[in-house]
């Protein structure tokens, strides 16, 4: 069995989403920084930065980095899906996992956190920050949704690990606003990810109101 550490509304929901894709049985421990714990000591010694999702594999070892996790769980489970089987394909789903990672997750850690990343900054500043951050945010998005259309899902004919990230990281930030205007196939292909029978569950447990 799988053990998920993660916490309702965040990027533990693309690691929940995955296994309940490729029918693995899992338990999710509830934990997170922001809302610490017991269970977050327990975290912390697997993972000392404390992050969310970190998922413990069947032999015990430990995963962290939502889309290392995804990469995993997709190779771990090539009859799921989650990753193309075409080599060609499947280097491009990675590509957008990372894409995904790199630019787009990391600017929201800035979004929230502008203090962890200009000590002396005071509230002005910060949403200035805050500001900047979330524009170019929303044009990685504006990028991401250019170099990865849908086909009719972003990996190819079934709903994959890269589907699954983009619908969960743009969550946040004014992202899904933002490409309703700027990118409306992209968000509809969101919205068509979402209500994916395996994937639906899962969103309606982390965003119950959205």
């Amino acid at each position: 069995m799988y053990t998920l550490y993660g916490k309702k509304g965040s990027g533990s929901a693309s690691t929940q989403a995955a296994l309940e894709v490729v029918g693995a049985p899992y338990r999710v421990v509830e934990t997170a920084s922001w809302e610490p714990n017991d269970a977050f000591a327990e975290l912390l010694k697997l993972n000392p930065l404390g992050q969310i999702p970190t998922l413990v594999l069947p032999d015990g070892s430990v995963l962290s980095e939502s889309a290392a996790i995804l990469v995993h769980l997709g190779s771990a489970h090539p009859a799921s899906g989650l990753l193309p089987r075409d080599a060609s394909a499947r280097a491009q789903a990675i590509r957008g996992l990372v894409f995904i990672a790199a630019n787009c997750y990391a600017a929201i850690s800035v979004i929230d956190f502008p203090e962890r990343w200009c000590e002396d900054a005071d509230e002005a500043m910060q949403e200035r920050i805050r500001a900047g951050t979330r524009a170019r945010l929303h044009r990685h998005w504006e990028m991401f949704a250019d170099l990865f259309p849908a086909r009719p899902y972003l990996g190819g004919e079934t709903v994959g690990a890269l589907d699954i990230l983009a619908a969960v990281v743009s969550k946040w930030s004014g992202s899904r606003t933002h490409l309703q205007q700027a990118r409306p196939a992209f968000h509809e292909t969101l919205l068509r990810i979402e209500a994916q029978p395996r994937v639906a569950p899962v969103f309606a447990q982390h965003w119950p109101a959205s």
